[in-house]
């Protein structure tokens, strides 16, 4: 139990943003990272010493796989669910203009992000919102280096049509 927290309790956030964004719902995220966890836990003994949070993320990652296909056509996204409920943000000197624009913005990018197949979503979220590396990215989709590289770039592109779009009908 003891070598499971040291391993994985420093990447249940990591675990939780890859399950929000891929399953586009919170409660589900919740209950992917919880499996994810048990799993691990079960087969910590085939954890070789290596790179922990890649090979928990990529167990988080086929979870939320398993939910999408097992709840095709019945998962929804709900977007504001991580807009802050409280005035925190005011005051770090941020006007409620500059606050609105803010939300509003993070919003967009959550609704575009929501907008691509898992595939993209999921190497746009490693990336730039967990901040992994190429490898480790290429380790957890288990994809080579390259692929990584060329999705990513793809994904971007995607990102920037959605945004695109998105601002078009404001």
């Amino acid at each position: 139990m003891k070598r499971f927290e040291e391993l994985f309790a420093p990447h249940m956030d990591a675990a939780y943003n890859l399950a929000r964004w891929l399953t586009g719902n919170d409660s589900a995220a919740r209950d992917v990272v919880q499996e994810s966890a048990l799993r691990a836990f079960r087969f910590l003994h085939r954890f070789a010493d290596g790179n922990a949070k890649a090979w928990f993320l990529t167990i988080v990652r086929n979870e939320s796989y398993t939910w999408l296909k097992a709840s095709a056509g019945h998962h929804w996204v709900s977007i504001g669910d991580e807009l802050p409920e409280d005035d925190a943000a005011l005051s770090h000197g941020q006007t409620p203009e500059l606050l609105a624009i803010h939300t509003e913005n993070a919003a967009l990018v959550q609704q575009a992000l929501c907008a691509l197949p898992p595939v993209f979503r999921e190497v746009i979220i490693l990336k730039e919102l967990e901040d992994m590396p190429y490898k480790d990215i290429a380790l957890v989709a288990d994809i080579p280096i390259g692929t990584v590289m060329s999705r990513l770039a793809r994904a971007r592109a995607m990102l920037k049509l959605e945004l695109l779009k998105l601002h078009d009908h404001e």
